[in-house]
């Protein structure tokens, strides 16, 4: 039973209760979160001091009980080794194919990345080849055509005979 079980059973509060059992210090147990869990024998012994109280006795008058044995219980044994084993094996086989799964989901990941630069660097020497074609166009189309280069030869050449033609007129 729970604390506010057993207080309505004796007719007092829960926090009467939990006075009781801090100030008498009695060895009552408690359940996973802490609260306290009566049986038979505890309701008893809070019953007795519940009369106690009624014949007129104080709560520090009240004899400290003595300490109840201490509670034997059983300990579950394995009943099931062979399944905790299983359930053990079990869980080992899954560690492995998560492992397993997670070795080939990085292998397929850098495999892409490979791929991925590879296309990468072909687009690199696409782009080299393209660069180098068009330096050399220009190079081309800045470098004087031999016709240019003729035309200018031979205009040098038509100043010199105007020049002649001119001395040889005025004699210089």
């Amino acid at each position: 039973m729970n604390s506010s079980e057993v207080a309505n059973l004796l007719e007092v509060s829960v926090s009467t209760i939990q006075r009781w059992v801090k100030q008498l210090n009695l060895p009552m147990n408690r359940n996973e979160r802490g609260h306290y869990s009566f049986n038979q024998d505890d309701i008893e012994l809070l019953k007795r001091i519940k009369e106690q109280i009624q014949n007129g006795a104080l709560l520090q008058d009240i004899a400290p009980i003595q300490e109840k044995q201490t509670r034997k219980g059983t300990i579950k044994s394995l009943e099931n080794e062979k399944t905790v084993e299983k359930l053990a094996e079990r869980i080992r086989e899954l560690e492995l194919n998560l492992n397993t799964k997670a070795d080939s989901v990085a292998s397929y990941q850098l495999l892409q990345h490979r791929r991925e630069i590879e296309d990468l660097q072909c687009q690199v020497k696409e782009m080299t080849k393209q660069l180098e074609t068009v330096q050399n166009q220009l190079q081309e189309l800045t470098r004087p055509s031999k016709m240019q280069e003729s035309l200018i030869f031979d205009h040098g050449d038509l100043k010199r005979k105007k020049k002649n033609i001119v001395r040889s007129i005025f004699g210089f």
